[in-house]
């Protein structure tokens, strides 16, 4: 597995991996990093390239599959037009008919996992390694050039965090909310997410079941104070509510924008300027309507000797999660930010779209244009 995560490093920056399926081998090169000339180099390959797309982004571009995606071959008019393929997969309305689509095989669905825990738009390039190219890409896999994955590894990486989170550091850092807290950091294998336990209080003095709130990190939110959703709200009524149960756990987890990254939460945003709501955005750049994975809040809970909670949330999959992962959740307790022009689409979508319990502050409140 180890090889798989350096890998990612490799598509972050924008180079290809090697992908291996058995005698199905290709090179996997991230849409997001391509430009002109890169495609144009690829189009001459002996292999014509075939664009990778999640099902999310071909159901928003009218094409409902059953499969977990679609590769389609780039025709020869595409591959001379990097901006009508990067429509294809950056939430755009492209121009004319998609080419044939097959369905996601195993290498397929690995290039789409690789993208999507790099943090990518979940689109890729993939050409297959002709027979007379195999002496060369081995000498590249020989000198370090390039790295070659198994395809069936690279579809288990969001398995691969469970059991093997590394407890890294803490100090204790006393908060506006809660003076008595303690930040422990937590370090996933693959190097590319830290998380934060919040502890407040002392353990010995926490209610038998432990008042828990599960935060995903929101930069624009809880730092900058974005109007556009109430998370920094909720992070600091979270502290507050932790601290006057006499103490408790505030995880802080490296989910951003409900796992799809900063860079496609911006992306998103902007899309949501043109009319769509926060779902519809997130799976028009080829996003499920919320990709967080909470294995590593119980491996957390498990270090910290936590087995029993009193959840602070609105978000019932969190209670499921945490259930599954052998955590018992005694009761729930409702958490809310403030309702505003502002944010009221955001939250109406959560409530209507993605099932959060949000009735008492939504309320009679009806919101002009689209939820």
């Amino acid at each position: 597995m180890h090889q798989v995560e350096r890998a990612l490093f490799d598509i972050r920056r924008g180079l290809p991996v090697l992908l291996r399926d058995g005698d199905d081998t290709r090179l996997v090169h991230p849409l997001e990093s391509l430009d002109a000339a890169g495609l144009a180099a690829l189009a001459e390959r002996p292999d014509a390239p075939h664009l990778v797309l999640s099902r999310h982004r071909l159901a928003r571009l009218g094409h409902r599959i059953d499969a977990d995606g679609a590769r389609l071959p780039l025709t020869p008019a595409l591959c001379r037009d990097i901006r009508q393929l990067n429509a294809l997969a950056f939430g755009l309305d492209p121009a004319g008919a998609l080419p044939e689509l097959h369905p996601a095989g195993q290498a397929d669905r690995a290039a789409l996992a690789l993208m999507r825990r790099a943090l990518l738009i979940p689109a890729a390039l993939t050409t297959r390694v002709s027979r007379d190219e195999r002496a060369g890409v081995e000498a590249r896999l020989a000198s370090g050039e390039l790295l070659a994955v198994e395809a069936a590894q690279a579809s288990r990486l969001f398995d691969t965090a469970r059991g093997m989170l590394r407890r890294v550091s803490e100090a204790r850092i006393p908060l506006a909310e809660a003076a008595e807290s303690r930040f422990i950091l937590f370090r996933e294998p693959d190097g590319l997410r830290e998380h934060v336990a919040i502890v407040i209080g002392e353990a010995g003095h926490w209610p038998s079941a432990v008042p828990l709130r599960l935060h995903s990190a929101c930069l624009t939110g809880d730092l900058f104070g974005s109007l556009r959703c109430d998370c920094g709200e909720q992070l600091r009524n979270a502290v507050a509510e932790i601290a006057a149960l006499g103490g408790g756990v505030l995880l802080y987890l490296a989910q951003e924008g409900r796992g799809i990254g900063l860079a496609n939460k911006l992306r998103a945003y902007t899309l949501q300027d043109t009319g769509l709501d926060t779902v519809d955005a997130d799976q028009a750049l080829g996003f499920g309507e919320d990709e967080r994975q909470y294995g590593v809040a119980v491996d957390m809970l498990a270090a910290l000797d936590i087995r029993r909670v009193q959840l602070l949330t609105n978000n019932p999959v969190k209670i499921t999660a945490l259930t599954d992962g052998g955590i018992e959740v005694a009761e729930r307790q409702a958490l809310y930010g403030r309702l505003t022009e502002h944010n009221a689409r955001y939250l109406h979508a959560k409530a209507h779209r993605a099932g959060h319990l949000l009735d008492e502050v939504l309320g009679d409140h009806r919101e002009s244009g689209r939820a």
